[in-house]
This record gives structure tokens, sequence and C-alpha cells, in this order.
């Protein structure tokens, strides 16, 4: 536990030097592509710290001047799975970004999905030794939190603050420089498999790039497609990804929970590969062009020409309706769709004020979703496009690139984390702790 709190401490100061040289990259490592986004920093700002303990701010003064993508290989439900191929395609897409950037990058931010992640509600509190609460002071209820046993081989991706109570007012984004006897604070906390995220940290050392910080795809995803209201109140965000469902859950502007479900679109492509028995690339090519949800009587008439180079003229120039085609990809969506509910339910979705939930992610483009969505997640469902940032290229404003421009904002204006501040070396202590949202049930 406390390695990787170390090298999230000495990524932080390598993202602080990276912002100071004004350039960055970020590295959206996925199942079905790698997006690459080179940043430039601008302005007298650049030099100001802005990472407050505060709430993730906006827009901030950067601007994309390179980006590209290439088609991902060796990545299986977001994890690496064959090193070599993964690293020969993220060099393909940050040598095309830094050849459109017209500059060279040497520090990259990085998200994946998968890893099996997992959520804890952690608190701590502590009586003020001073009644003006301090650095030191967060600090010490920070540490002071009990820390759930991970288990072993699992590593801590985010831990941070959602809330701070000072004596019995609650929901302050920082309380620092304010007066009080006790201060209470909540956190949550997102392990993940160790070796997936040691096999990621070691392909981009490969690839002779120094990683400047790592996020979860689920968390940037929901910065960058939730509306600020949305964040506020409450939102889920599902990041519909090529080989995992990303999950998140917001409220009062932080995180709350995150989890992932091991499918994604790559998994709806197999099966028209497999009913159809056609090659993955010419499954893909009609899923794209053709594939949808709901089939009306027009759809047994709209005939789809699968060709195929088997050399066999007979078997090359068949047709299916696209009904049949609907009929391949309804089964697979729906079951998606069941055990994102499902995990929704064992995080205490319902529990919210507010239950919106935004799909997004490349997966989301399938037509009909929302209307299938909103039968098995509930009423308030949306199909979210992630902000619009300065410089991004027009191709790169879908939902598939969710992850990619929500990375951009997190690399502007990381939230504070654990590891952010100076927290005594002795404080690591293993004590078990109830699991996902229901701790803020009482909280909040």
């Amino acid at each position: 536990m406390t390695d990787l709190y170390t090298s999230q401490r000495a990524m932080r100061n390598m993202r602080r030097a990276a912002m100071q040289r004004g350039v960055i990259a970020i590295l959206d490592v996925g199942t079905s592509k790698i997006a690459c986004l080179v940043l430039r920093f601008d302005g007298p700002d650049r030099l100001r710290e802005q990472d407050g303990v505060g709430p993730m701010a906006g827009q901030s003064q950067f601007r994309v001047i390179g980006a590209a993508t290439t088609r991902s290989r060796g990545v299986r439900f977001g994890e690496i799975a064959v090193m070599n191929e993964t690293e020969r395609a993220i060099r393909t897409a940050v040598q095309a970004a830094q050849k459109m950037a017209n500059v060279r990058v040497d520090h990259v931010i990085a998200c994946f999905s998968g890893a099996e992640p997992r959520s804890y509600g952690l608190a701590g509190e502590l009586e003020l030794q001073d009644s003006v609460v301090s650095e030191q002071d967060v600090s010490r209820v920070l540490a002071s939190c009990d820390v759930p046993d991970i288990g072993p081989g699992r590593e801590v991706l985010h831990a941070q603050p959602v809330n701070f109570a000072l004596d019995h007012r609650s929901g302050l984004g920082d309380p620092r420089g304010q007066i009080g006897h006790r201060l209470a604070v909540d956190m949550h906390l997102l392990s993940v498999g160790g070796d997936v995220v040691q096999n990621l940290l070691y392909c981009i050392k490969r690839c002779d790039l120094e990683l400047a910080g790592i996020a979860s795809s689920a968390y940037v995803s929901g910065i960058s497609s939730l509306v600020e209201d949305e964040q506020e109140l409450g939102a889920a965000c599902i990041d519909m990804g090529g080989g995992a469902t990303g999950l998140s859950i917001f409220i009062k502007k932080h995180m709350i929970y995150a989890d992932s479900v091991r499918m994604g679109g790559d998994h709806v492509t197999s099966d028209i590969s497999k009913g159809l028995q056609i090659p993955m690339a010419t499954a893909e090519r009609i899923k794209t062009r053709h594939g949808g949800l709901y089939a009306t009587g027009m759809d047994d008439r709209e005939m789809i020409d699968i060709g195929g180079d088997s050399g066999d003229w007979e078997k090359d120039r068949r047709q299916i309706s696209r009904t049949e085609l609907i009929g391949i990809m309804r089964p697979r969506v729906e079951e998606i769709l069941e055990e994102v509910r499902a995990t929704l339910d064992a995080a205490g979705f319902d529990s919210l004020p507010s239950q919106q939930i935004v799909l997004t992610g490349g997966g989301s483009q399938i037509p009909g979703l929302d209307g299938l969505a909103t039968r098995i997640l509930g009423q308030r469902v949306r199909l979210g496009r992630p902000l619009r940032v300065q410089g991004l290229p027009q191709a790169a404003t879908g939902a598939a690139f969710a992850s990619a421009v929500g990375l951009c904002l997190f690399a502007a204006h990381p939230q504070d984390e654990w590891w952010d501040f100076e927290i005594p070396a002795e404080r690591y202590p293993a004590r078990s702790l109830r699991r996902a949202v229901k701790w803020f049930k009482d909280n909040w």
C-alpha cells in the first residue's frame, strides 16, 4: 500500500513539472482503441497551483494541440494481455499525436478500465489542537481513517476526501482556515488489481514515457459526461467501452463509487461474427453501419449484404435482414444493461436523492440504446457527450472519447487525493470497513 502511495506522490510531482514546461500527453488505453491527446497549458496561470481541496474546476487554460487514435492491440477486458502488441499500439498513437502537435512529449497521464475496481467508504475524525484548521490537521484526519484490508495483490488507485465536517457543519469542500473543535472526513477509496496496474506502468515505461498520473476510465468519463448539476445532485455514468463497461457514481461533485462489468461493444461484435460466421472486422462494420436494438416491420425488408472473400461465390453473396441482425445484438446489450442494473443496486444507487443515469463511451452509440436502457435501468436515462475542449478535432468529440476528454480535465485540475498530503508514515493500518455507498446515507 505504501509503495503505491509513494509512486502516486512521485507522479503528482512529475505532473507539476510537466505543467511548468507546459506540455503533457494523455493516453486512454482501451480495448478497441488507444487515444492520445497532447495538451498545451498556456498563460500566466500555468504556474499558479490551483489544486485546492475544492471541487473540480471547469475548462482550464489548456488546449489540445495534437490528437491521434490507433486500433488497440493486445488489450482484453480493458487489461493488457499481450505486452509487445500494446506497446506498439501506444507508440503509434503517441508518435502520431506528437507529429500533429509538432512537439516532443515525455510525460503522459493514462487511464484504463477493467482491473476489477472495488469501492470503499472510509471515515476519520479528530479533536483539533488549535481552533483553526491547518494543512496538518487535514493530513492528520485523513491519516485517522480506518483503512480497509483491500486484499493481497491489490493497489489503491484513487483515495479522495469527498466530504469534511467541522463540529456539526457537514458538506464542507475545504475546511482549512475555518474555526471549530472537531474535524471529520469521509473518504472514497478505489482499489484495483495490482498486476493490471503494474503491467500498464511497465508498458508505458517500455515506450520511453514517464507516467505523470493514472486514473480509472469510469471516473474520468463521469467528469466529462455528467453536467455540473448531475455531479452535484447525484448521477451514475455508464461508460460502454469495447471490452469493459465502467460505472461511476457521483454526488456533491465527487465520485463515491466505481465498478466495472467485464463486457462491452466487442462482445456484441463477437456475437454477430459467430452468429453469421463472418470475420470480426466485417461484423464490426455491419454493427456500426446497420446495427440497432428495435426492429420495425421495415427492418424485415431491409437486406444487408454480407460480403465475404472465401472464394465460394454463393457463400460470399449472402444477405440477411436487419431484423436478424437486431435479433443477434439485442440479447447481449440487454445482458450488459442487466449487469449494470445489478451493480447499481448493490451500490445502493436508489438511495440517492437523484437517480440520473448517463450513458457514454463508444458502445453507447447503438441506435435505440436509450430506449432499452430506460426500460432496464429506470426512467432517467440520457445519452452523454463529453464536454467541448479547446482544440479538440471534430473526430474526437463523440461519446467514444468521453474518457480521453475527462482525462484532460483530470490532468488540468486533479481532485485532491490522499497522497497530496504529508501523511505520517506509521499510519497505514488495515482494519476492515463496510463497503460501498451505504456510508453516505448517514453522512449526507
